[in-house]
């Protein structure tokens, strides 16, 4: 792809002129990605270490907590360095390898959220045969198909960038590379690469959408048969989180790539973009750990022992 175009350099819209702006971003930036990085890591170290979370439903979360951190980690340090140095550019190779993993850490992260929807259907819908379908075989199987079959989404756009060619302008609208970010730069008509991302955007996001919402209209169904309002609502407390990320994560999406970006929806568009790939792997560990009891608990327990033997590794 480098034979194919005269552009080294790609250049990057700022998220302000004024210094001081620069600065209150930076340090609200920093903060947010430190706190990212923190709250999924103590979740995955809970998940690992704490005997009573050994179980599918927080096997998938520990695995979407992994994606939340890896997935800001591919547009925050960078963000970060071109706030404090101001320097908004990036190489167009560093610009494909980034574009490259998010769409690999998006698509997985939509398919890890089919897989829970479907975990959390065999529990209410199936509670007797639970252990049974969700065994650690079928979990493993899972998660290995979602990191796995994720892989084709990206491996085919960047393939077929390679038919185009990139010889300027070099400056996207954006504080990172997205695919749609690098057609607008080509110099080579974009139509057949925009048909192919259609089509296979197309089809993995309705596999995607109706395996992720399908399961809670059967949900729905059953709790709704549920005779007592205890029964109801603990049937819809162990929902409630993993609806209320994939409301957040599918409006984000939709917003982003299905609304036209015009001059009016720019600031809009760009603060959009901001909440889905900086503030949303914060806001998933953090609902998960206000609505999950037995996280709130093997963290009290965890500080607990540390309280007692200090200097110590969290024990079971």
């Amino acid at each position: 792809m480098m034979n194919q175009t005269s552009i080294t350099i790609v250049l990057l819209m700022s998220l302000s002129d004024d210094q001081k702006t620069i600065h209150v971003l930076f340090i609200f930036f920093l903060l947010v990605y430190l706190m990212t990085v923190f709250s999924n890591f103590l979740i995955i170290l809970l998940v690992v270490t704490c005997a009573h979370l050994h179980t599918p439903m927080y096997f998938f979360l520990g695995n979407l907590a992994f994606l939340d951190l890896t997935y800001s980690s591919v547009t925050a340090p960078r963000l970060l360095f071109d706030l404090s140095t101001q320097h908004w550019s990036i190489t167009f190779s560093e610009c494909i390898v980034q574009m490259f993993f998010l769409m690999y850490f998006g698509t997985s992260e939509v398919f890890l959220l089919s897989s829970m929807s479907y975990d959390r259907y065999v529990a209410i819908c199936c509670p007797l045969h639970y252990s049974q379908i969700m065994s650690w075989d079928k979990c493993t199987q899972i998660v290995s198909s979602v990191w796995s079959s994720a892989l084709l989404n990206p491996i085919i756009y960047t393939a077929c960038l390679r038919r185009l060619t990139f010889c300027g302008p070099n400056f996207i609208k954006n504080f990172f590379c997205d695919l749609p970010h690098l057609f607008q730069i080509s110099c080579t008509d974009p139509t057949i690469n925009f048909q192919i991302l259609i089509i296979v955007g197309g089809v993995v996001g309705t596999v995607a959408f109706i395996s992720t919402f399908y399961p809670y209209v059967k949900i729905f169904r059953t709790v709704l048969r549920i005779g007592t309002s205890d029964g109801k609502s603990k049937a819809f407390s162990t929902c409630t989180s993993h609806l209320t990320v994939v409301i957040i994560y599918y409006a984000s999406i939709t917003f982003i790539y299905f609304v036209p970006n015009t001059s009016n929806l720019l600031t809009l568009n760009r603060v959009v973009t901001v909440i889905y790939t900086l503030i949303t792997p914060l806001l998933n560990p953090l609902i998960y750990s206000l609505r999950s009891k037995d996280l709130k608990a093997a963290l009290q327990r965890a500080l607990h022992i540390h309280r007692l033997h200090p200097g110590t590794a969290t024990r079971r």
